[in-house]
């Protein structure tokens, strides 16, 4: 074999993990980047967060106490290089102050205290600030949200149950679903008691230790009197005439309320076949809109109530305003913490040293500008994109939804000269607020439908549209979607009727059969 030496030219793309750290910022929210940006600074030193608000001043009260505030506040840089705050001072003078001797004003402030003290007495702990600058309770507002089952367990533990009857509940509270409905017979209740149906357990007829199922009924309509009304039902006829029973009797259309709520006359009601349940009832119209509207009234999903998750909070990372008749973009400053290099730490690296500990330095030091510099291209790239997009739909800012454009990526890609696949990323779980709402950047990218001169009319304008027609509909003859495609023909949009139908789901907009009423 003759060994021979070659040279040969090609191009291949190596991704960095500079670059890779950069596209996974790209494509992180708001709320995962301020995680990653703090988690960052807890394991590189020489990263520090720019705190914008130590100069400031505490308020502006009067002139001259504000004018004294705001001298105290500035940084002061002592001997060795390090800065000190006006908030170190203070501290300082706390600690000197503490074994003073207290003089009339003193008094005077524990005697306000203690009137503030009984004030807040009354305040629930969630709305009580409980921290030094009068902000409320995190830990109340972030604390393990409340389930239905934990919520029924603590009303039995109220309940004056035997221990036979208790595990009976324990039973029955296990197999109530997340909206209140008992999703097991009361036979399945009785042989997850004990009383098997294998071939070694004995039947449940014969065994004398076996639960009664009038016991289990009894037991369950105990906990059909529990907190929120209405739980515990079997189906919906049940969970309805519950709430019904609850409320006063004197209400008025109480009566039919209750007819409505059984079985056979509850699927007429869903179907809304108001001819057939007056015909079958005796009902006058007025009768029956006032039953009707009664039951409206109550809770399809009783457990619903009771809270089983925590809420989710969205911080817009573009801000859109009108400034001198033009739309403009801008990023979120509060959305992140701004960074910065850790001066003194930086000082302490020594040139050419092969040092551990200068080695380790200089290590965090290459880290930390490179996490700097992503985020800064990040925050360029999100820039740029939210203010292409926002150039290319004016006219939604300015008339709504009903004159939003047709817009893909490519579009945008094409504007800001980067790839798809970057948009897709810088436009997923990015929000912009504007004076019409908080908005996703994907929001204001849709398909397009031919009009009728030739032009293209965007799916999210579509939408509007539906929805404006349905609001402004007479409820008693809703139109259908084939009347709405026509009425959209009218206006020049080519739309099928199982197009209508796809975005009147989109929308959560029921058909017109069921968005048909009395009047």
């Amino acid at each position: 074999m003759k060994q021979s030496l070659d040279l040969k030219l090609g191009q291949h793309l190596t991704i960095t993990p500079q670059l890779q750290q950069a596209i996974r910022l790209l494509q992180l929210s708001s709320l995962e980047l301020q995680q990653e940006i703090q988690e960052a600074i807890e394991n590189n030193p020489l990263l520090e967060e720019i705190d914008e608000d130590a100069a400031a001043g505490k308020g502006d009260s009067d002139a001259p106490q504000a004018e004294q505030e705001k001298h105290d506040e500035r940084d002061s840089v002592g001997e060795d290089g390090e800065e000190t705050t006006a908030g170190d001072e203070l501290a300082s003078d706390a600690g000197r102050d503490q074994d003073a001797e207290p003089g009339p004003d003193d008094y005077a402030s524990d005697a306000a205290d203690a009137w503030e003290d009984a004030f807040d007495a009354s305040i629930s702990t969630a709305d009580r600030p409980t921290s030094d600058d009068g902000l409320p309770d995190i830990d109340a507002r972030n604390s393990i949200p409340l389930t239905l089952r934990d919520h029924l367990q603590w009303q039995m533990q109220m309940s004056p149950f035997s221990d036979s009857d208790r595990q009976i509940a324990m039973a029955l509270i296990d197999a109530i679903n997340e909206d209140g409905y008992l999703t097991a017979s009361l036979e399945e209740i009785r042989q997850a008691l004990g009383a098997g149906t294998g071939p070694d357990q004995p039947d449940a007829a014969d065994d004398p230790t076996a639960v009664d199922l009038d016991e289990i009924e009894a037991v369950l309509h105990q906990i059909q009197n529990f907190d929120p009304v209405g739980v515990g039902a079997r189906n919906l006829g049940e969970c309805l005439l519950l709430q019904l029973r609850g409320m006063d009797p004197q209400t008025p259309f109480w009566e039919i309320a209750h007819v409505l709520a059984r079985p056979e006359n509850l699927d007429l009601l869903a179907a809304r076949d108001f001819k057939q349940l007056r015909r079958a009832l005796k009902l006058r119209p007025d009768e029956l809109q006032g039953a009707v509207a009664l039951i409206h009234q109550l809770n399809p999903r009783p457990g619903g109530n009771i809270q089983t998750s925590q809420a989710s909070y969205v911080v817009p990372d573009i801000i859109v305003k009108k400034i001198r008749g033009v739309w403009r973009a801008e990023l979120n400053g509060g959305a992140a913490p701004r960074l910065r290099i850790n001066a003194h730490y930086e000082k302490l690296i020594h040139r050419g040293s092969a040092s551990a500990d200068n080695k380790y330095l200089q290590e965090r030091l290459q880290e930390a500008r490179w996490f700097i510099k992503s985020l800064a291209s990040r925050n360029d790239t999100l820039l740029k994109v939210a203010r292409a997009i926002v150039d290319r739909q004016r006219a939604f800012f300015d008339h709504g939804p009903e004159a939003m454009k047709p817009l893909v990526l490519h579009d945008i890609a094409e504007v800001v000269e980067m790839h798809e696949s970057t948009i897709s990323r810088v436009t997923t779980q990015k929000y912009m607020l504007t004076p019409r709402g908080i908005f996703e950047l994907k929001y204001f990218f849709s398909s397009h439908v031919n009009t009728a001169d030739g032009g293209t009319c965007s799916a999210t304008a579509i939408r509007s549209l539906i929805k404006k027609l349905v609001e402004s509909e007479m409820t008693s003859r809703p139109i259908s979607d084939s009347k709405i495609a026509e009425i959209l023909e009218e206006q020049g949009i080519h739309v099928a009727r199982r197009t209508v139908a796809k975005y009147r789901e989109s929308l959560n907009i029921p058909p017109s059969s069921q968005r048909k009423s009395l009047v």
